[in-house]
């Protein structure tokens, strides 16, 4: 990926997609205290060395460094300077995730909140984690379902229908080119994954643990850091009015089956590097 100090789309107030990532934005530390909510439950985040990688707005680095140290790195120029105003964060760092500038064996816990998607060389993103990360460090990930029902109907970074299934390549050459012009340059274009392309990424070199049951309760507790589609709002009320929020709590479950390949809508792991 290019380092870019260029202007982002999503500052764009004339963008159509202006109104979601305004969202995404102010709710920036509730995003990172329902990171710090499922670090909790499994391990006590405090005193470590963290990389909050693609920190975006600085939410997540701000809560998770009250305890900790935190290295907030960002490939946008723009961002850091955004974090540092309205955060203060003083450990940040412009660079490309694929190319780290960091020692081997550096952090306890790495931070990939909704990024992995933004990135096309995963197989260097895989081994940059695996160089930096200690041996039984974690890793946090959210990420959304390229197969979920939910995101067929409504892409999470779009906002339209079928998009999510499509690769980086037809998204670019068909989708941006006829319906979002302006965008043409972005280097960013988002790819979704799969379950499958995740574990056959990833589980050679860590154990998995998948934290739907916690996050479809958070879901429906309204919890702020979760959600910010339009869409998945009204969904989510909808299933609520009709008390469909029942069903939804009873199938939910952490197993890498049916419901969590074809409907969770956004995965939210748990990853412990195995020893040598």
């Amino acid at each position: 990926m290019e380092i870019t100090k260029s202007f982002p789309a999503w500052l764009d107030k004339n963008h159509p997609n202006y109104l979601r990532w305004e969202r995404a934005r102010n709710i920036s530390l509730e995003r990172g205290k329902f990171v710090k909510k499922i670090l909790e439950l499994n391990h006590t985040p405090f005193n470590l060395t963290i990389l909050d990688l693609g920190s975006g707005e600085g939410g997540t680095s701000k809560v998770l460094s009250e305890k900790n140290f935190v290295v907030s790195v960002d490939i946008n120029f723009i961002r850091l300077i955004r974090q540092k105003e309205n955060f203060s964060l003083k450990r940040s760092l412009q660079a490309d995730a694929t190319i780290l500038p960091f020692p081997d064996s550096t952090f306890d816990l790495i931070i990939i909140q909704d990024v992995i998607e933004h990135i096309e060389q995963l197989n260097n993103l895989f081994t940059e984690i695996v160089r930096v990360l200690k041996y039984n460090g974690l890793v946090y990930m959210s990420t959304p379902n390229r197969l979920s029902l939910i995101n067929f109907l409504s892409d999470p970074h779009w906002g339209v229908p079928l998009v999510s299934v499509l690769n980086r390549k037809f998204i670019k050459n068909f989708f941006i080119k006829y319906f979002r012009r302006t965008e043409k340059n972005r280097k960013d274009i988002p790819e979704l994954l799969s379950l499958n392309k995740i574990l056959n990424l990833f589980s050679d070199k860590f154990e998995l643990k998948l934290m739907t049951d916690f996050s479809v309760d958070e879901l429906f507790k309204e919890n702020k850091g979760i959600v910010w589609s339009e869409f998945h709002i009204k969904l989510i009320n909808a299933l609520k009015k009709i008390k469909a929020d029942r069903i939804v709590r009873r199938i939910s479950n952490n197993n890498f089956g049916f419901v969590n390949k074809y409907f969770t809508p956004t995965f939210y792991l748990l990853m412990k590097k195995k020893s040598q």
